[in-house]
């Protein structure tokens, strides 16, 4: 019997399970389990920009997911498991690696848990970095996380914790990111001294780069704040690719899990990286995970400048050998949800009404224009003090109209980052795109192509996530000698091409501009208030 392998994704609300054929690529069985505590509302408040998930619900999660796609099937066969999660979501622990959180004095401590990738608490550590970095002379260590260090990050999060609980910051031995905390935990090896350590996490958010010796030194981040003194010999210098195995599954995940401790856990990665992998990613070709925000992924041979205002290029981080580089938009799927909350006062409304009549609307007509910095902007540039903005409005304005202009204004700002590799001299050549939006709106994935003037197309794998995880997890056991060939043998290709229709094309390029314009205005605005 051919092997198995489990990938596993652990996303913003929920973590899901794939079981897959080594080699067919065949989804044999999924399975989603929602965080029990974050569907509560439990440990965020978001007024203030703080959203944090107990570790219990990483936890209870796994189990579940991999118990419920095991059924039926001989655990003997499973090989590897491949897992990704959000990130940058650091989160404090002990000398052992426990997370704060599971100890019983900070058990309800929402700064002893994990700080979700959409945190923005931090925005005043992330500044200071910057100040600091362009202020000192010498190496600017944020040149590869695009020059721009984010409040979403690493260090920014750890600082801003550092500096608001004394309780923590003293039993606070090191800091690990969701996705190296859960593959340790599986093996066994949660010594934060010598647990593997994420090459995708380290050079993406921590600003961790080989021509520096790894992390920042410890003069620059004393610099930032003598609060950081110390952590950088308590982290790691060495980090590794995804395709390299973490260990074996410990005895009492084993358990767990219903399966043998021969099972190899592959390293682990953020979920975009691996949607990339799972969406069979090639040279040039940009990869948009698109959900409640987006991340949008591109890997090349090799790039010959460090680009501006991304979140950073990686070598390694997606293809081993190859550049990643990493974009994306800080809210996509939230506006329209946001939208759907505000219109919820007036009684019951689907996002699929609203679609339907907004596609019937030409592009262009009502004049309205919208801004989709909700949630701040990621790239190009990050810059969380920015707002979103609907302007045009007037009383025959319908909620039709103004859903179309937040879906274009998301769809722009997709195609301002396409713009910015071009600018900086890295081909995109051509678009693919997974994740909830594009499996379930044929009306923003034929706005993306009408506005991109590029076919966009949507790869057929469900869970596509979770699939690179099981093409890692496939390497990393030897079941595939190489990633290329398990991307070969386990891809599930494309469902669909949405290609652009060019009378469309035309009549979004002249609200494009007024976006551009208008946006600078309002941007320009919005930073004399900082």
């Amino acid at each position: 019997m051919s092997k198995l392998l489990i990938g596993i994704d652990f996303g913003s609300d929920s973590v899901r399970a794939v079981l897959i054929g080594a080699e067919t690529g065949e989804t044999l069985a999924s399975h989603v389990h929602n965080y029990r505590r974050w569907a509560e509302g439990l440990y965020c408040d978001a007024a203030n920009n703080q959203f944090r998930q107990h570790p219990l619900d990483y936890l209870e999660g796994i189990e579940s997911v991999v118990r419920s796609v095991l059924k039926g099937v001989d655990p003997t066969r499973v090989a590897g498991i491949g897992i990704d999660t959000t990130g940058s979501t650091p989160c404090a622990v002990d000398r052992e690696g426990t997370p704060l959180a599971l100890r019983s004095e900070f058990a309800e401590n929402p700064n002893a848990m994990f700080i979700l990738w959409k945190d923005h608490t931090a925005i005043a550590e992330a500044a200071r970095i910057n100040e600091y970095a362009k202020s000192r002379g010498g190496v600017d260590y944020t040149m590869y996380e695009g020059g721009i260090y984010s409040s979403e990050w690493f260090w920014s999060k750890i600082l801003h914790t550092l500096r608001t609980d004394p309780a923590v910051r003293e039993s606070a031995f090191s800091w690990v990111e969701h996705c190296d905390w859960i593959t340790g935990e599986l093996c066994g090896r949660t010594d934060p001294l010598t647990m593997t350590r994420s090459r995708c996490a380290a050079g993406h958010k921590a600003m961790w780069h080989e021509s520096w010796g790894g992390l920042p030194p410890e003069s620059f981040l004393t610099g930032v704040d003598p609060l950081l003194a110390g952590l950088r010999a308590r982290l790691y210098t060495e980090t590794s690719t995804a395709e390299v195995p973490v260990g074996t599954l410990s005895p009492k995940w084993a358990a767990k899990l219903g399966l043998p401790e021969s099972v190899v856990v592959s390293g682990s990665a953020f979920d975009c990286h691996f949607g990339a992998v799972g969406a069979q990613i090639a040279p040039y070709e940009l990869v948009k995970v698109v959900g409640t925000s987006t991340c949008d992924i591109l890997v090349a041979p090799d790039v010959k400048t460090c680009v501006r205002g991304i979140c950073g290029q990686v070598n390694g981080s997606v293809i081993p050998g190859m550049i990643g580089l990493e974009a994306g938009q800080s809210a996509f799927g939230d506006v329209y949800a946001w939208f759907k909350r505000l219109l919820g006062y007036a009684g019951e409304i689907s996002i699929a009404q609203l679609e339907r009549e907004a596609a019937a609307i030409t592009p262009g007509s009502t004049g309205i224009l919208a801004f989709d910095w909700f949630n701040g902007r990621r790239t190009p540039d990050a810059n969380p003090h920015l707002r979103g903005g609907i302007l045009g409005l007037n009383l025959g304005s319908s909620a039709p109209m103004v859903y179309r202009a937040l879906a274009e204004s998301t769809v722009f700002g997709a195609r301002r980052i396409i713009e910015r590799f071009r600018e900086e001299g890295v081909p995109v050549r051509a678009v693919s795109a997974i994740g909830g939006i594009a499996r379930k709106s044929p009306f923003i994935m034929q706005m993306c192509a009408d506005v991109f003037h590029l076919p966009i197309k949507t790869p057929a794998a469900d869970q596509a996530c979770a699939l690179g995880g099981a093409m890692f997890a496939a390497v990393a056991a030897k079941v595939h000698p190489d990633l290329n060939t398990a991307m070969e043998k386990m891809g599930a290709g494309a469902d669909r091409v949405y290609e652009p229709v060019q009378e469309n094309s035309v009549l979004y390029e002249n609200e494009y501009r007024r976006y551009l314009a208008l946006g600078g205005l309002l941007e320009e605005e919005a930073m004399k208030h900082v």
